[in-house]
């Protein structure tokens, strides 16, 4: 196999001197879907901080596109290729849904102006290379009819599909996804599981998935890690996870199907 994208080798973190992980790896790579999942207090949101920068490890190492970013700001990370998505929706209620790629992909262009100097930007009109990008990830991503819209006139599922078109914009290789379903319907959930498709297709970007709805986690990642207690306790396809004895005492329980909570 060629080298990962990106690959974190026993990661080890504490707060208070109580380990929230211990000897975690992760290796995603390129044009893959990996999910992470696990129960409460598993430790999959402390894995994202230390893969975004926003944690330093105690101990261990975070390759991002061959270099070693283990001690290296989120900014660096981002130049790199890497963007993150939350589980609470971080979008401005004031832009519309084409303003918030228009402001990525400004970003992105001239990563040393101030996120306020995008934003006043705003009122100088998308360039022709700005409109085409855009207008090319509206399209992927089936957001065309919203792309005049404030944001808070849209649904929340397509809210999530903003989220993931807004990084998509900044032209990442890999994309940290926290819970992209989280408090969506079946039918929602299936238009994000769509424009992950979608992207991966058309982009070639990799994606790290931690999810509550285990069943989507099953059906759409390549390859999955599943955490309890801090430690990864199965690694592989989901076939093998699904039929995991370790993952269903720890996590599936009876029914590997079900929605369980983070």
């Amino acid at each position: 196999m060629s080298d990962p994208l990106l690959h974190a080798h026993e990661i080890a973190v504490s707060f208070g001197g109580v380990g929230a992980l211990a000897g975690v790896d992760l290796t995603v790579p390129a044009r893959s879907i990996v999910g992470l999942v696990g129960p409460n207090g598993a430790g999959k949101t402390t894995l994202f901080g230390v893969l975004s920068g926003l944690l330093s490890p105690r101990s261990g190492r975070v390759e991002l596109a061959g270099a070693d970013v283990t001690r290296a700001s989120p900014q660096r990370r981002a130049r790199l290729g890497l963007a993150r998505t939350f589980q609470r929706l971080e979008l401005f209620d004031e832009l519309t849904v084409r303003d918030h790629l228009v402001v990525a992909r400004r970003i992105r262009e001239r990563r040393d102006r101030s996120l306020l100097r995008d934003l006043v930007g705003l009122g100088r009109r998308p360039s022709p290379g700005e409109d085409e990008a855009v207008d090319a990830l509206l399209d992927l991503l089936d957001l065309g009819k919203f792309a005049n819209q404030p944001v808070p006139l849209v649904p929340l599922g397509t809210g999530r599909i903003v989220e993931l078109a807004r990084a998509l914009a900044t032209e990442p290789r890999v994309v940290l996804l926290d819970e992209p379903t989280s408090g969506l319907d079946v039918h929602e959930t299936e238009r994000v599981a769509t424009a992950l498709r979608a992207a991966r297709a058309d982009r070639g970007v990799a994606f790290v998935l931690v999810e509550h709805d285990v069943e989507l986690v099953l059906q759409l990642c390549d390859d999955i890690t599943v955490l309890d207690f801090g430690r990864v306790i199965a690694h592989g396809p989901p076939d093998e996870i699904r039929a995991s004895a370790d993952v269903q005492a720890a996590y599936l329980g009876t029914a590997p199907a079900q929605k369980t909570p983070r």
